[in-house]
């Protein structure tokens, strides 16, 4: 590959990761924000159905292209669609029950890239360099600066509540998520994929959207607001960002691209200043240019300090 075309490839990967964190962040304010409106394997559901029905025509004509493929690997296209569709929007609607949107996005943003870079090192045998270390490391730095508004003695009361091991266990989903992503079998479209995906994570989110209609003790109230979020989430967050994130993902690794998601914090701390009126403050400033030199740090590539597995 021509070593132009290689840092191209490499800047539009770091691009899609961006404006796919960009759109993200509101997944966290909306998982809080109508959780009183709606149970959390009905809103997961309606998320899915809503990205599989924008993108079906786009993509029937490769599924039936590619069909053979699909089916050969649906063992593996049903973990995939098991971790990145099903399990970590559930963990993370559940979550939404039981604890603040600050502490999904924080949650979230820190455990999954560790979870990520951990898989990929012990599982797929992923060189890892120094630099993405200690910039993770620096990552979690600057969120905590921002979690605790440079107080760092806060964290000495800081809990885990049952919704943040549900953000944890969906951190961990996704990062599993990730590292298969990259696997995606050859002769298969990005487009199919996400397609394919969204199908499985439909059909396995539906006994539980099922039960929650049935037996569950929380009704629907679809007021202008949940029918915004499920569009919102099922254009903006699901066909359009999955399909950035594994390009980006192929484009310059798992364990570099969830570095990334490290920037939703930060974009939801934007978003609430022009939306909610919130106070943007000094420690917001400096928790971000923390969070964006860690990032630089990780995405720079060194020749002498790989570790190797």
């Amino acid at each position: 590959m021509p070593l132009t075309q290689k840092y191209s490839n490499k800047t539009v990967g770091i691009a899609f990761a961006v404006i796919t964190c960009i759109i993200w962040s509101g997944n966290y304010i909306i998982a809080r924000g109508i959780s009183s409106k709606i149970p959390p394997a009905s809103l997961a559901f309606f998320r899915w159905f809503f990205a599989m029905v924008c993108i079906a025509p786009l993509a029937w004509k490769k599924f039936i292209a590619e069909k053979e493929i699909i089916f050969k690997n649906k063992v593996y296209f049903t973990a995939t669609a098991l971790c990145g569709f099903t399990l970590f929007n559930l963990c993370l609607y559940i979550a939404g029950h039981h604890t603040t949107a600050i502490n999904l996005a924080l949650i979230s943003t820190t455990a999954a890239p560790i979870f990520s870079i951990t898989i990929a090192f012990v599982f797929y045998k992923e060189n890892l360099q120094w630099n993405s270390i200690v910039g993770m490391f620096i990552c979690f730095i600057g969120i905590v600066v921002l979690i605790t508004n440079g107080e760092i003695q806060k964290l000495v009361l800081f809990h885990f509540s049952v919704g943040d091991i549900w953000a944890l266990l969906g951190a961990l989903s996704f990062a599993i998520y990730n590292n298969l992503a990259k696997q995606k079998p050859k002769g298969v479209s990005s487009l199919n994929f996400l397609f394919v995906g969204f199908v499985i994570g439909t059909a396995l989110l539906f006994p539980l959207f099922l039960y929650e209609l049935f037996q569950g003790n929380q009704p629907i109230i679809f007021s202008n607001n949940v029918i915004g979020s499920i569009i919102y989430l099922g254009f903006g967050c699901s066909f359009i960002c999955y399909l950035l994130w594994n390009k980006s993902i192929q484009l310059i690794g798992p364990s570099k691209t969830v570095l990334f998601g490290n920037l939703i914090p930060l974009f939801s701390t934007i978003e609430a200043v022009f939306l909610l009126n919130e106070s943007f403050t000094k420690m917001h400033f400096i928790a971000g240019i923390i969070v964006l030199l860690g990032l630089t740090l990780a995405n720079i590539r060194f020749s002498t300090n790989t570790i190797k597995n």
